[in-house]
């Protein structure tokens, strides 16, 4: 198997690139007259788009929970909210 990866500043931009093509072909597909076409063009634009969002919230989750890890020392367990004495 080949281990080919894409360069960091594509790898990042993807997400966008997806959004951006998407959010074109949906525009198209507004401005296409004919029905089957536009659903033809609007469909993977929608694909397109919500892939993007997708992505992008998925990277996001990813990297808070890997720092959140990263950051607390894994042999203890989190500290709870404090809570006044006597209740």
């Amino acid at each position: 198997m080949s281990d080919q990866r894409l360069a960091r500043p594509l790898y990042e931009a993807l997400p966008w690139i997806y959004l951006l093509c998407g959010l074109a072909a949906l525009t198209a597909s507004y401005l296409i007259k004919g029905g089957a076409m536009s659903a033809v063009v609007g469909l993977p634009g929608l694909v397109a788009t919500l892939g993007g969002i997708v992505l992008l919230l998925r990277r996001r989750g990813y990297r808070k929970m890997r720092a959140d890890y990263l950051e607390s020392d894994s042999s203890v367990l989190p500290k709870s909210p404090s809570q006044p004495p006597g209740d």
